[in-house]
């Protein structure tokens, strides 16, 4: 008899959101076609009390989003994994069968990106991968991931060595995409895979002005040649100021992070082939913007 797709579903907590986190983890559970297991990483929280099918993972310290997806991976051997917030939830018990069926449809296909909507069929611009926003309800290429919401072949996921646990939180999607690009694997994303989301800001967030442009900064020294690394910071950091200029402490802040990431060391440096730049010019998607 044929066993079914393995999918390990990742969710980080703090200990907070207990009921959505019990909500999101049902939500994997039910998932039919598939068979699930269930990570729960605790990130400076011990996560007892839970079923047996949940295995946890105590971290004492917060390690942030980034390496805790990382270290929730370690702790899985399933062939596809799937990212879940733990404010997320999949609302279609057939979501990862859809999405293990694309992996299967395409041997080098190493990403899956999910349509995000609140309850209302609200997607935020930031949740859309493509390109060019547009409509949410149309797929394509995906150049960006959003990592709470988000299904992987363990394989590629590995060959680029997983998010960038340094950068705590923020734009660790943004390298792992150009990663995976760069080593041919391609990215999708399908809006019949569905995963409710509440339509929350990520400015939200107490450390967001600074790692934002910490991590900005670092994603460029990380992963392009020095000319574009320069255009690139210098386009975001218009576009910063033109977006946040009325929010001057917000910008002060902002600028504090920019320094940090220039001054500091970002950790391993592999430039992109220019090959791969050429694609992902040519996608509509030049990475300097």
């Amino acid at each position: 008899m044929d066993t079914q797709p393995s999918v390990d579903v990742v969710i980080l907590s703090q200990g907070d959101r207990q009921d959505e986190t019990l909500r999101a983890l049902e939500s994997a559970r039910v998932q039919t076609g598939v068979d699930a297991t269930l990570i729960l990483v605790g990130n400076g929280w011990d996560p007892t009390g839970f079923p047996d099918d949940v295995a946890t993972v105590h971290l004492e310290e917060n390690v942030g989003p980034a390496e805790g997806r990382n270290i929730g991976v370690a702790h899985g051997t399933s062939e596809f994994v799937l990212f879940l917030d733990n404010d997320a939830w999949l609302p279609d018990a057939t979501a990862l069968a859809r999405a293990v069926a694309r992996f299967r449809a395409d041997h080098r296909l190493g990403l899956v990106h999910a349509r995000v909507a609140d309850t209302d069929g609200v997607t935020l611009r930031r949740w859309v991968p493509r390109a060019h926003v547009g409509d949410p309800a149309v797929g394509g290429p995906a150049f960006s991931v959003c990592e709470g919401v988000v299904a992987l072949r363990r394989t590629a996921y590995e060959e680029v060595g997983g998010f960038p646990g340094d950068f705590f939180f923020g734009h660790e999607g943004i390298e792992l995409a150009w990663r995976l690009r760069d080593r041919d694997w391609e990215l999708t994303y399908d809006p019949s895979v569905l995963i409710h989301h509440p339509a929350t800001e990520a400015t939200r967030h107490a450390l967001f002005w600074r790692l934002n442009a910490r991590n900005r900064v670092w994603v460029a020294r990380r992963n392009l040649p020095w000319p574009l690394a320069a255009v690139y910071i210098g386009t975001w950091t218009a576009i910063t100021i033109a977006r946040t200029w009325r929010q001057p402490a917000n910008l002060r802040i902002w600028f504090r992070g920019l320094r940090e990431g220039v001054r500091t060391s970002p950790g391993g440096r592999r430039p992109l082939r220019w090959r791969t730049l050429w694609t992902l010019t040519r996608l509509g998607h030049p990475p300097v913007v």
